[in-house]
């Protein structure tokens, strides 16, 4: 393995003082002949974002060029530049600059990983992805994997520990309906049910992270499962006001369209008196 593709994009591009060796390496491709990133490690792209950049195309055109390898005299593989790829293709581009690097095999996935890791262009979830990626194709660990990207081994830790979440709240990280804060604090819950039911709950009373803390640790001292208030029906809250009325005792009413009717008793005396009043209603 190249020792170069630890240090990213700065192996394959030059940097901004080989400025005229760069527009020497520069070529106009036809985009029609370019083949997507098999390994492209990003599943996610902002709309609004890819707007942008369609118009800046538009009006300045492309001025980062987008880095391939050739395959054969009519095709190329695309190693970075996924977003400038795409937006050049809705811009109605035919053609796009481009660096050819002869990159082999081997090496194509590690280095797109590391270009996206780079460019902070992947969500949460993309990014432990990546790094398990990085892991188990090239057996590094997470201190080699953290060197390679700029990070310390701590962060890599942490990041790949959200593949443990459940595949619903990996969903809700990479949306942004969590922080990843508050998913590390639902790694502290064992039970995968009651993670999706904290979660959800988070969601519905939009917890901090700080409250989310507080209710994960109640839970954990207390071992009893959250309980979230179903919404309050006041029908249902004055029937079991009548028939508390009714026999004497605490009547609680589950259900709305099904359910049951739970009558408390304390005694075996109660018990006879509650079955007294039935008897006559009946």
């Amino acid at each position: 393995m190249p020792k170069g593709l630890g240090k990213g994009l700065e192996a394959l591009i030059p940097s901004h003082k080989e400025k005229e060796e760069v527009k020497s390496g520069i070529e106009e491709i036809e985009i029609d002949k370019i083949k997507p990133n098999r390994y492209q490690p990003r599943k996610n792209f902002d709309q609004d974002k890819l707007n942008n950049l369609i118009a800046s195309i538009q009006e300045k055109g492309i001025v980062q060029p987008i880095l391939v390898r050739k395959l054969n005299e009519n095709e190329y593989e695309l190693i970075a530049g996924e977003r400038r790829l795409r937006a050049a293709k809705e811009a109605k581009l035919t053609k796009i600059p481009a660096i050819i690097k002869d990159v082999k095999e081997e090496d194509v996935l590690e280095l797109t990983i590391i270009e996206n890791i780079q460019r902070e262009n992947l969500d949460p979830i993309e990014e432990a992805n990546a790094y398990k990626k990085l892991a188990e194709e090239f057996n590094l660990t997470h201190e080699e994997i953290g060197k390679k990207v700029g990070k310390d081994r701590v962060t890599i830790t942490n990041t790949m520990r959200l593949l443990n979440l459940p595949p619903k709240i990996q969903e809700y990280v990479s949306r942004e309906t969590i922080s990843v804060g508050h998913a590390m604090v639902l790694l502290g819950i064992e039970d995968s049910s009651l993670q999706n039911e904290i979660c959800e709950n988070i969601i519905k009373k939009k917890l901090s992270v700080r409250q989310t803390e507080a209710l994960v640790s109640k839970i954990k001292k207390s071992k009893d499962k959250l309980k979230i208030q179903p919404e309050i029906d006041v029908h249902i809250i004055d029937a079991e006001k009548q028939l508390q009325y009714i026999f004497g005792t605490k009547v609680r009413i589950k259900g709305k369209k099904k359910g049951k009717i739970e009558i408390y008793y304390y005694t075996l005396d109660e018990l006879n008196r509650i079955y007294e009043i039935m008897k006559k209603m009946g």
